[in-house]
């Protein structure tokens, strides 16, 4: 999608010196239309909800005012803002920082379900202005004393449609009511269902309306594919797409400065001609790199999203997302350095199995069903490099000049009697090694992850499906509906109840944020006293039930296992265990937690 800028530009808004000059290092030029907007609303102090959808600039839209009208020597929480997942969580905060960075003083926390409370408790003893964190983090946080709101002066909901969609609506309430009357809120939201609509009315006060709607998609002409890649396996699956797609200019892209520079040379050493791209490079040499890349003399550069902002390079047939974008804006910036002037482009996005969330919101920003792509195999590989060489030596065999070799090649012949055929199959074999066919092997460790997840080196499975997994299709709307037992769901046992004052919504959006679950993907949900029991798709891999077993919700750890006849009496730490002996050296009677 092209976002849609405005003629006038980021100079003209009243922003803080601070601010302007990390925009001005950030490349930005022109301001998108929900930001020309909401901008100065903001600075004037007002409510507003802003409706746009994603890769708009949203972030900007709240974060550059924000930070403008921040205290830094004042070392307490300023601006609180919540988003649905920690994924969203950590890019908001990542976007204040680079925004804020020449401000002195700065201090943003990010707080979020699955991580440890003894960084999250540093961050904000140390006086963290800015606060970004999910609402069953943040409502611990306030509980616990360890978050305070006394000078709280502006609250954002970021993607509030997708936040009351996972059951975050109790939650955003309680924080709401919480937070200081004085206040200024901002809520930006794709849709405004009645749910949403609701909240404004109760906690906003007149709010300005702000509604922008992109008119334009990515360009036709960019055929956008995702791979499924396991993080060991990202290079072998680079190199293998390399080697077995026609490509001209290759742009890739990676996360830091640091990789660009090490996966350039790992891509050297597998025989590319490779470059990296990157904010530590004078700006004669990285004009120097753009320019191999213009004229052919460069096919592969490996750069990070700031290095390659308004790179234009018509030949670049393929943009490749080694590492997955910092937000959907970065990501429609990233494939737009290819399908160029009318030519067909390729984007291939290497995904994992953590980032389904991520992969709808990029679908819902480009308006396109991302397709999906499965590894190139060895024999496709071997195709390609056989293709390669019998072009090459066509080439070659026209240019001439090798005659005087005919005569060493004959002398040869007649010494060793070995037909001329065998003789130019080993001089093929001494110079062009991989054209030796391989075999189609897989590692152990391949072999087990296939067994255990459907994948093996990361292809997709004769079973995988993709709606699934998207959660489009009819089997998981029908599940999604959470209409009793279901043989696609299993049921388990979480240690929490009402005595911990929980409620179906802190549930389901904590099992959500930590598994990359849709809430409407989590089933029934029963609250007793003591523990509580919900409903989750059967075959979670054992290593995402790890994960939830130290997920705590109102203040507590999930311990979840799996529900079986004596789960209603104790829990399967009971059951693995046995209850402790008394001081009497007698066991306590067992109690029914009713």
């Amino acid at each position: 999608m092209a976002i849609e800028t405005c003629e006038m530009d980021f100079s003209q808004f009243e922003l803080s010196d601070p601010v302007r000059q990390a925009v001005d290092n950030s490349a930005y030029t022109k301001p998108t239309l929900i930001q020309e907007k909401t901008i100065p609303l903001i600075l004037n102090g007002s409510d507003l909800i802003g409706q746009a959808e994603t890769g708009t600039g949203k972030t900007a839209a709240f974060a550059l005012p924000l930070l403008s009208m921040l205290q830094p020597k004042l070392r307490e929480t300023q601006v609180l803002v919540l988003a649905p997942t920690r994924e969203l969580a950590i890019q908001v905060a990542a976007s204040f920082e680079k925004y804020g960075s020449a401000m002195q003083k700065l201090r943003v926390a990010t707080i979020y379900g699955g991580q440890s409370y003894e960084g999250q408790n540093r961050a904000l003893r140390n006086g963290a202005q800015v606060v970004v964190g999910t609402p069953g983090r943040v409502m611990d946080h306030m509980r616990r004393g360890t978050l305070k709101l006394d000078a709280l002066k502006a609250f954002v909901l970021d993607e509030a449609d997708e936040m009351l969609r996972m059951g975050f609506a109790e939650d955003v309430r309680w924080i709401l009511s919480e937070a200081p009357k004085e206040r200024q809120t901002l809520l930006f939201s794709a849709t405004l269902p009645p749910n949403v609509r609701e909240i404004a009315d109760e906690h906003l006060s007149e709010p300005e309306h702000i509604v922008v709607k992109s008119k334009t998609l990515t360009a036709a002409t960019i055929h956008q594919r995702v791979c499924m890649v396991g993080f060991r396996d990202k290079l072998d699956v680079l190199v293998r797409i390399l080697e077995s797609e026609p490509t001209e200019g290759v742009l890739i892209f990676a996360k830091t400065r640091e990789m660009t520079t090490r996966l350039a040379e790992q891509l050297c050493q597998h025989g590319f001609t490779a470059t990296s791209l990157n904010g530590d490079m004078q700006q004669k040499q990285r004009e120097k790199t753009i320019e191999q890349l213009k004229s052919g003399r460069s096919n592969i550069v490996v750069a990070t999203d700031v290095a390659a902002r308004g790179l234009d390079v018509q030949r670049i047939s393929h943009v490749i997302n080694y590492d997955f974008p910092h937000d959907t804006e970065a990501y429609i910036h990233r494939i737009g350095r290819t399908g160029r002037a009318g030519r067909e482009g390729n984007a291939i996005l290497f995904i994992g199995r953590k980032d389904k969330f991520r992969l709808r919101r990029l679908e819902q920003a480009t308006r396109q069903q991302i397709t999906w792509m499965e590894q190139p195999s060895e024999k496709e590989v071997h195709e390609q490099r056989v293709a390669q060489f019998k072009e090459s030596l066509c080439e070659s065999i026209e240019a001439g000049g090798y005659e005087c070799l005919q005569d060493l090649l004959h002398d040869f012949q007649k010494e060793t009697c070995v037909p001329i055929e065998r003789i130019a199959a080993a001089l093929l074999k001494m110079s062009h090694p991989n054209l030796v066919p391989a075999k189609e092997t897989k590692s152990r460790r391949s072999r087990r992850d296939q067994n255990k997840h459907g994948f093996g080196d990361g292809s997709i499975s004769d079973d995988f499906n993709e709606d699934a997994f998207r959660g489009d299709d009819d089997k998981s709307r029908k599940r999604n509906g959470r209409r009793g037992e279901d043989q696609d769901m299993q049921k388990y046992r979480i240690e929490v109840g009402h005595v911990h004052g929980v409620r179906p919504g802190n549930i389901v959006g904590a099992i959500a944020n930590e598994v990359g679950l849709a809430g409407n993907e989590i089933g029934g949900i029963q609250i007793s006293t003591h523990f509580s029991s919900v409903d989750l798709p059967r075959g979670l891999p054992s290593d995402v039930i790890r994960r939830l077993q130290k997920v705590r919700v109102a203040g507590q750890m999930l311990r979840i296992s799996a529900w079986d006849k004596g789960s209603q009496r104790r829990g399967t730490d009971f059951r693995r265990r046995g209850p402790k002996k008394s001081s009497h050296g007698k066991r306590p009677k067992n109690r029914s937690a009713k």
